[in-house]
């Protein structure tokens, strides 16, 4: 569905809603404090083992605290859709506003089916952030039958071909520091799948999550929980459950949605409030600086969110999970632009508010 390379690494679209509100702030103080840097700024970030500890309590306090300062230092990408559109069209008027404001921020690549060579790709770029110093962001997005055959429908063609690709994805990282959100909307679009093939679904999404624990020890890994106004927090906890939240750091909300931070710390404290747990989440800000009109698709007026930077309410990042300026599909104010395909006027809407 997505030939051209300008369409490869994003895949946004959204969704539509559903009902729900403990305070809670578990982010780790050494989060808070390396978190300073967390917009892109260089740093002397550590990521190596480090001085040869007396106990092994030591050791893994140590192994904590590089994983705590690398998840605050992210990676920008110098290849995402809007930075080589500002790259490529430098004489354009509206180049320059979206470097600034879109392309110069960590934002998280999308890998899927467009992706031939899974590891490759996934290594080569938690390779260049590694270089750089920096923590990647990914997302891992190819389920079967993905999008219930909305915009950005697709995926791997069975449970046998997801769980060869979800293997390769988490060896490409390996146990270097990384970020992934696992499967926008897979959990939460769990009512378009016929009831016989539901469990399977939970069942990838285990697979997924367990694989990435062992085979990327040190990525923080955040399973998609929707958004606020789509699945009811208890019936979305659930399905965390069953789909081995256990095994990963949290949970993900408002992935390519525009819902305000407020509403989405509420959603996730209701949501750990019937996981009966205090499992960490991250927060997509890509969009939502004006908040949601309860449209999903490319809707007018709305605006980019807070830059990345540690949670500024109960989660433990806010982050552009969704690329500002790509399409969520042919629709709203953006009728002719593909799912996933990177938009200037998209962008300077965002950037405007308008």
């Amino acid at each position: 569905m997505l030939g051209s390379r300008a369409t490869s690494r994003s895949f946004p679209h959204r969704r539509r809603s559903s009902p729900v509100p403990i305070s809670r702030r578990f982010i780790p103080l050494l989060t808070l404090t390396a978190a300073v840097a967390l917009t892109g700024a260089c740093s002397s970030t550590d990521h190596s083992a480090g001085r040869v500890a007396a106990t092994s309590a030591e050791k893994g306090a140590e192994k904590g605290a590089a994983n705590s300062q690398a998840a605050t230092d992210l990676y920008v990408d110098p290849d995402s859709n809007p930075a080589r559109w500002a790259r490529d069209n430098a004489g354009d008027g509206r180049a320059a506003r979206i470097k600034a404001a879109i392309a110069d921020k960590p934002i998280a690549r999308w890998f899927g089916d467009w992706d031939n060579d899974i590891a490759g790709a996934v290594s080569g770029y938690v390779g260049a952030a590694q270089t750089a110093g920096k923590t990647p962001v990914l997302v891992a997005y190819n389920v079967p039958g993905r999008d219930c055959n909305g915009h950005s429908d697709g995926g791997a063609g069975d449970a046998a071909a997801y769980r060869t690709w979800i293997d390769k994805f988490a060896g490409g990282i390996g146990d270097r520091p990384a970020i992934v959100v696992v499967e926008p909307d897979a959990v939460a679009q769990l009512d378009c799948i016929p009831e016989g093939e539901r469990q399977l679904r939970l069942d990838l999404m285990k697979y997924a999550v367990d694989q990435l624990k062992a085979k990327a020890s040190n990525a923080w890994t955040y399973l998609d929980g929707g958004n606020a106004k789509w699945i009811a927090a208890a019936t979305m906890a659930q399905r965390l459950k069953d789909a081995g939240i256990t095994n990963a750091r949290g949970f993900s909300v408002n992935v390519s949605n525009y819902y305000t931070t407020a509403e989405s710390d509420a959603y996730a404290n209701d949501v750990n409030n019937a996981l009966g747990t205090a499992k960490k989440y991250v927060i997509d800000t890509s969009r939502n600086g004006n908040g949601s009109n309860g449209e999903w698709c490319n809707p007018a007026g709305r605006k980019l969110g807070a830059a990345p930077q540690p949670g500024t309410g109960g989660a433990e990042l806010e982050l552009w999970v969704k690329v500002p300026g790509d399409s969520d599909g042919p629709c709203g104010i953006g009728p002719n632009v593909p799912a996933g395909q990177f938009s200037p006027d998209l962008a300077v809407h965002l950037i405007d508010g308008n």
